[in-house]
């Protein structure tokens, strides 16, 4: 699970435990002015693995996917276990067009990023 820290004008993402390894990395720094929005998605599920192209990802069907996956020919982070806790970070100007993560309440998370959006 990861968890979200909002400065003025950063959304950090902190990945924990085991996912650090899966994922190949344990923070993600995101200017907010590059975030377009938050939802929750708790129909996403995990990666389907024959769609997906894992560049430097694990991914466990129906456990766990962690890292940066290739889809749709868009670059996207994954750190998810339990589909029902997903909230889905949509980006521009970065790395990643979306971040696609588990949360401990992801209604809460959203919120948050929403507030801090001015939304």
């Amino acid at each position: 699970m990861a968890e979200v820290e909002l400065t003025e004008d950063t959304l950090v993402i902190r990945v924990r435990g085991m996912d650090r390894l899966f994922a190949l990395t344990s923070r993600l720094e995101i200017a907010l002015s590059h975030v377009l929005g938050a939802e929750v998605d708790p129909e996403l599920g995990h990666p389907e693995w024959w769609k997906s192209l894992r560049l430097t990802a694990t991914q466990i069907p129906w456990v766990v996917s962690a890292g940066t996956f290739y889809q749709e020919g868009e670059r996207v982070f994954w750190d998810v276990h339990d589909p029902e806790k997903v909230v889905v970070i949509r980006l521009s100007d970065e790395r990643y067009a979306r971040l696609v993560i588990g949360v401990h309440d992801p209604p809460a998370t959203v919120r948050a990023i929403r507030e801090a959006l001015g939304e």
